[in-house]
């Protein structure tokens, strides 16, 4: 995004023509910024040509999947709704992996049916699930068994999936049971070990210490896994004070690990790739005066982006056209949600803005649709790929006759 002018950009196209075509709120993808994240990734790892599978919970759009898809990535799926978007995006049932701590029987068999690469089993129980329905199909599956590191990732409470307390993989001792259980089952063949340690991870060093579990986790096991699963979790600065993750540092510590370990590494990258390339257009409403602060009410609310309700993420706000006068008051940006929690920030020394103005809300490519909802009965917004001086719509806006 640039200003021409004043007048707010994105690639070659007015937020404020966006707005006029489009109305209010809109989700707009910049597809210049996708490709240069998708070949930035690439880039940095190629030295061991990883399997990257997109994080289809970060977004899934089938229109963005194809377009992934078109750089050769495969799919990270946690749910049967994901794992048929994905196919139907067209990408290639051995390039998708199955996640997640409650996969249904129904899901199971889906994904066996698929014949996807890996499903990834999260428990002693869920292994069993799996060689129970195997069996009962006549198939041997490709499996993998996640591992909790017990590994702080230095992220928000709320994204963090590596600590001993967390909901997620399994424990050595649990591990070790299961490679046991694997090399004794006819329908199962153990191929990988995975692992993710939380989301919006700006610190190597997590992943350092990550790989060391690893390596002395394979060195007990004596299991030759042929996929290591590093998941991803690798953060973008959603403000200036944020760093930048130091992928050549990750990528060392990838190498030397792999100096001892002949794996294939999969990588399950989301945030990374779209998280930066979306932006929500919205428009004031109403300025709502008071003694100390304004409120600045927006047609965007927390149905639309979920994740400052959620989790306290603070977003950057642009306004559409830019202005050196300032606000002497506070201005707190929220939505008409009947909810407290139903803001985005607040700013001081924002510049002055008046009612019917264009705000843009930045950086919400990742957990911004796929997080949304219809909650007050509110119809989700539209979505727009914006390539160079072309608008494609890639999600009608949804109208209220089509939710009742």
């Amino acid at each position: 995004m640039q200003y021409i002018k004043k007048k707010l950009k994105i690639e070659n196209i007015y937020v404020e023509n966006i707005a006029k075509k489009y109305s209010t709120p809109t989700y707009c993808y910049s597809y210049k910024l996708l490709k240069e994240n998708i070949n930035r990734f690439k880039r940095n790892f190629k030295s061991f040509s990883p399997l990257i599978c997109f994080s289809v919970k970060s977004n899934n759009n089938l229109s963005l999947l194809r377009e992934i898809k078109k750089f050769g990535f495969g799919a990270d799926v946690v749910s049967i709704g994901e794992l048929m978007i994905a196919l139907k995006a067209g990408i290639n049932p051995k390039k998708i992996v199955f996640s997640g701590v409650g996969k249904t029987p129904e899901e199971i068999k889906h994904a066996i049916n698929k014949k996807i690469l890996l499903i990834n089993a999260e428990s002693k129980s869920e292994i069993k699930e799996i060689d129970k329905i195997a069996k009962s199909v006549n198939k041997k599956v490709q499996i993998g068994v996640r591992l909790n590191p017990d590994t702080n990732a230095k992220t928000l409470n709320q994204i963090s999936t590596g600590k001993k307390d967390d909901k997620f993989g399994v424990n050595k001792k649990t591990l070790i049971d299961i490679i046991n259980f694997c090399n004794n089952s006819e329908n199962l063949k153990l191929k990988c070990l995975s692992v993710h340690i939380g989301s919006q991870i700006l610190d190597y060093k997590p992943y350092e210490k990550m790989l060391a579990v690893l390596n002395k986790i394979l060195n007990e096991s004596k299991h030759k896994f042929d996929f290591i699963d590093l998941g991803g979790g690798m953060g973008i600065s959603y403000d200036k004070k944020s760093k930048k993750l130091d992928y050549k540092k990750y990528n060392n510590a990838i190498k030397k690990f792999l100096k001892k370990h002949k794996s294939k590494i999969i990588f399950e990258p989301g945030r990374s790739i779209v998280g930066n390339i979306g932006f929500l257009v919205s428009k004031v409403i109403y300025i709502k005066k008071s003694e100390k602060k304004d409120f600045i009410i927006l047609d965007t609310a927390m149905n639309d982006l979920m994740r400052p309700a959620l989790y306290g993420a603070e977003h950057k706000i642009l306004p559409s056209i830019k202005s050196n006068q300032k606000s002497v008051k506070i201005y707190e940006f929220v939505g008409p949600i009947c909810e407290s929690t139903d803001k985005f920030s607040v700013i001081k020394n924002y510049q002055i803005l008046k009612e019917k103005d264009l705000i843009i809300i930045c950086d919400v490519g990742a957990y911004g649709m796929s997080l949304s909802s219809n909650y007050n009965l509110r119809p989700k917004p539209i979505e727009l790929l914006i390539k160079g001086s072309k608008i494609k719509v890639i999600k009608k806006r949804q109208k209220v006759k089509d939710l009742l």
